[in-house]
């Protein structure tokens, strides 16, 4: 089972490390504990529609850009796999 909140923190997490942030730099930016942000990167935390902003905001992305990411991810992950069935 694909659970959104796991790409929406790999996303997050891709696009701090790209910046070459530390968690504790973005926490600091979006206003939640370091311990929080760590969670909903790692995807065990569902974070709010608020909280997603604000670490967005921190990281000078828009949420859009995220979620396009999280789409992309979810479509490739549920394409259609054709199976070849033998005729004999």
């Amino acid at each position: 089972m694909t659970l959104l909140r796991t790409h929406i923190g790999y996303s997050l997490r891709a696009a701090r490390t790209a910046q070459g942030r530390t968690l504790r730099s973005v926490a600091r930016d979006a206003r939640v504990s370091l311990g929080y942000l760590s969670e909903v990167e790692r995807g065990q935390k569902e974070a709010s529609s608020e909280l997603l902003n604000s670490i967005c905001s921190a990281l000078g992305l828009t949420l859009s850009s995220i979620m396009t990411d999280v789409a992309v991810e979810l479509t490739a992950r549920e394409a259609v796999t054709l199976t070849v069935v033998d005729a004999a």
